[in-house]
């Protein structure tokens, strides 16, 4: 099943590396990926698309939530919908 991941982060050099290392070392693709600016310079707001069992996905976003630069992990409404 496609899932979309809503990741709020640091704006630090590496972070995204982190959060790309977590889900190779789990062997995971990422479909998609797009990072942007938010309001505050200091956070960046990353989209993340994959395919993955549900619970194999909730268990990675536990994980991800772990991350040092992470600040805050979700799905999307219209994701958790489908």
């Amino acid at each position: 099943m496609k899932h979309t991941l809503s990741i709020l982060l640091q704006n630090e050099a590496g972070a995204l590396v982190r959060v790309a290392g977590l889900f190779s070392a789990r062997g995971y693709n990422i479909d998609s990926l797009t990072v942007a600016a938010t309001h505050d310079p200091s956070v960046s707001q990353l989209t993340l698309v994959m395919h993955g069992v549900d619970a194999s996905v909730d268990q990675l976003i536990k994980q991800t939530r772990k991350l040092v630069d992470v600040i805050e992990v979700g799905r999307p409404i219209t994701d958790a919908v489908q």
